[in-house]
């Protein structure tokens, strides 16, 4: 597939690593997650901050050679797109079979060797937490991969009982196959837009608490 270029750094990356955006028939920049949405569009790296810094700078009006209307909250509204995004691949990997819920059954998962990626509530006791990275660590010396399986915290509780309603969990794992891929590439995408593509702290983030 064809680079794109970052219209704050000026850089070409993968699509996969960057966010498009166009301006609507009014004129208002508007976040095109699928890209899908018809006319010229201009792409940014998936971080907030440059997100913030093409608002800053007027930079959507240069990159679409037009008067355009930038939503002040703007930064928020790709947040909450992205976030609705991995929560969509969440319910639709569990509905296939590749996304699981509950302490044992995750703790299962992880043990086995069929768990991608673990997913923690940020409401989750850290107890609950502790062991679950436990069988990660255990997994990563037993089999002695290069790393521990990845773990995120992308939604307190309420926000995902706003996301996925009774599909809403504490502790889960996005298990190999298609959808299960998905989840982790579509919550890589949200951390990297929230934590400036820093790398992950071990145990798990996603986004820095109070």
């Amino acid at each position: 597939m064809n680079g794109r270029t970052c219209i704050v750094t000026r850089e070409k990356t993968d699509p996969d690593h960057l966010i498009r955006f166009v301006a609507a028939p009014d004129g208002t920049i508007v976040p095109d997650l699928k890209r899908q949405l018809p006319g010229r569009g201009c792409w940014i790296g998936a971080e907030r901050a440059r997100v913030e810094t093409a608002m800053a700078k007027n930079l959507f009006a240069r990159a679409l050679k037009r008067k355009v209307t930038v939503p002040a909250d703007l930064a928020d509204q790709v947040d909450r797109l992205l976030s609705e995004q991995l929560a969509g691949m969440m319910n639709l990997g569990r509905k296939a079979g590749q996304f699981v819920s509950g302490t044992m059954k995750v703790d299962a998962a992880v043990r086995s060797g069929a768990a991608l990626a673990v997913f923690h509530s940020l409401d989750a006791a850290p107890d609950g937490i502790r062991k679950i990275d436990q069988a990660r660590k255990a997994w990563h010396l037993g089999m002695e991969t290069e790393a521990e399986i990845p773990s995120y915290r992308p939604f307190t509780g309420a926000e995902m009982e706003e996301l996925m309603g009774q599909n809403a969990f504490i502790h889960a794992a996005a298990l190999a196959g298609q959808a299960g891929e998905g989840v982790v590439k579509r919550a890589n995408l949200l951390e990297r837009y929230r934590m400036g593509g820093h790398t992950r702290a071990p145990g798990g983030a996603g986004r820095q608490t109070q």
